[in-house]
């Protein structure tokens, strides 16, 4: 395993943390509440962009680097906790995205109608992660 895959970030962030004595503040209630901050965190950068600013966020130096520290952090608190907890993220994901593939099938043009007869109007049709 290199250090790049998942198994080996764990493993830096586990020797990071243990380096300077923090595992007994890595519960999984306060890597959750970090993972909270950090996803809030990220989404300062956008709260006032209108949406087309948010799509050209990446071309400026400035705004880049703070988006991709954001994703880092969270991500790192994400791999964090599921070290703690035993789950492994790109298991729990696959298993997601399948049960997802079944919840919402692909519908043909014109199926998914909701009461006003536009595409989208169901709240079954609309995006979910759940």
């Amino acid at each position: 395993m290199t250090d790049n895959d998942v198994a080996g970030l764990q493993r830096r962030l586990a020797e990071f943390a243990a380096a300077r004595a923090w595992q007994p503040y890595h519960t999984p209630k306060n890597l959750a509440a970090a993972l909270s901050v950090e996803a809030a965190e990220l989404l300062e950068i956008f709260q006032w962009l209108t949406p087309e600013e948010a799509e050209r966020v990446m071309e400026e130096p400035e705004s880049a680097h703070r988006v991709a520290d954001e994703v880092a952090d969270v991500l790192a608190y994400l791999l964090q906790f599921c070290e703690v907890l035993g789950v492994d993220p790109l298991a729990a994901l696959a298993a997601k995205i399948d049960r997802n593939e079944v919840r919402f099938p692909v519908r043909r043009r014109g199926e998914g109608r909701g009461e006003g007869g536009e595409e989208g109007d169901s709240t079954e049709d609309r995006h979910s992660s759940e």
